[in-house]
């Protein structure tokens, strides 16, 4: 997931004249093939053994992988796209695949456990965004992005040889009640929530080398480096919270992580240097780290049917509108230039920081 971000300065999008409207498409192939696994998945579940999805996914995503170290520029960008647009489906078939694994480990300790696979998740992502800032210096692209595809490859293995059951995802809403949930302020500022939090991490993770790139002036490694420590902080601050949700209030903790978060976005849209960029990214990470586990712990004790890993009711529109944020931003960018990347996060954190107050004056007023 964190490699199209990555890959976008070493495929040559960082330089003159600039194609935000290509890195748009790509992101949107991402988030389309995320949101279309959804319906391949399913049927797969009903019929197959949950070992069978995880080892269908690891091998379209090998594919995928693969194919993208053969089509970098100057082929046609509709190559990439294409893979992309794979690579999101392989991504979306092993997300669900992993939560059906994790679901015991899930019911007992819903905020933990997303805590810790945010953990696992932001420690690939760093490693990936590592190796592809290598390309600079050491190797090629098509040689990391092949390495990268054996990756899915061991772990496919892996899953053959293991056995996994499914459980049952739980109780799914009817359409009367997502009709219900609409009609619901709680759950509709719930579900702006998550929208545009979504939207923040990944309009965040996605465009910063480029945005570093052209408006700070950074060399395309010192942008990696600088995205691999945004990666690094939100990990480190995914461990500060499993160590710390136990003794604190979660309110108070979702407050400090949005300030950080907002302050730290200020100092990203202000800097012009390396010095201001490792700070900006060092309160975006720390304040992201915690704020969707502990959005989505309270969300499900609301409404029991929700489960991150799933998507379900009104809250599948808050994911796919956070899975669509970074490809907006490609169109919006091409327009208004580069700076808009991290004026529109901005403006979400600040959007966060408004629902959580709403939400808590919501819950005083009826109780829950």
């Amino acid at each position: 997931m964190a490699l199209l971000s990555a890959i976008l300065p070493a495929w040559g999008y960082h330089r003159d004249p600039p194609e935000f409207t290509a890195v748009g498409n790509f992101f949107l192939a991402l988030a389309v093939g995320l949101m279309a696994s959804t319906a391949l998945a399913r049927p797969l579940l009903a019929r197959r053994r949950l070992s069978f999805l995880l080892v269908f996914a690891c091998a379209i995503a090998c594919g995928a992988l693969a194919a993208l170290a053969v089509v970098p520029p100057p082929a046609s960008e509709w190559y990439r796209a294409a893979g992309l647009l794979v690579l999101g489906a392989a991504a979306g078939l092993l997300n669900l695949g992993l939560f059906h694994a994790i679901s015991p480990a899930y019911q007992r300790d819903p905020a933990g456990s997303v805590n810790k696979g945010g953990i696992w998740y932001g420690l690939g992502c760093m490693a990936a965004t590592l190796l592809v800032a290598g390309t600079f210096s050491a190797y090629t692209v098509a040689s990391i992005v092949i390495f990268m595809a054996t990756v899915p490859g061991i772990f496919g293995v892996r899953y053959a040889k293991s056995a996994y059951v499914s459980l049952p995802e739980g109780k799914h809403p009817t359409l009367s009640q997502a009709f219900t949930d609409f009609r619901s302020p709680g759950a509709v500022m719930f579900a702006l929530l998550l929208f545009f939090q979504f939207g923040n991490e990944w309009s965040i993770a996605g465009w910063l080398p480029l945005f570093l790139i052209r408006r700070v002036g950074l060399s395309p490694t010192a942008a990696l480096l600088t995205l691999a420590l945004y990666w690094l902080f939100l990990m480190m601050g995914r461990l500060v919270a499993v160590a710390i949700l136990p003794r604190v209030r979660h309110g108070r903790l979702l407050a400090a992580s949005v300030v950080a978060a907002l302050f730290g976005c200020l100092i990203l849209f202000s800097t012009n240097n390396g010095f201001g960029a490792a700070m900006s990214v060092l309160f975006i990470g720390a304040g992201y780290a915690s704020i969707y586990p502990l959005v989505a712990e309270a969300i499900g004790r609301r409404f029991p049917y929700y489960h991150p890993g799933f998507f379900n009711g009104i809250f599948s529109l808050a994911m796919v509108g956070g899975l669509l944020a970074p490809a907006t931003l490609g169109y919006a960018a091409s327009k208004l230039g580069v700076g808009v990347v991290v004026g529109i996060p901005l403006l979400g954190t600040m959007m966060v920081a408004a629902l959580l107050l709403l939400i808590w004056l919501e819950s005083k007023v009826t109780g829950r």
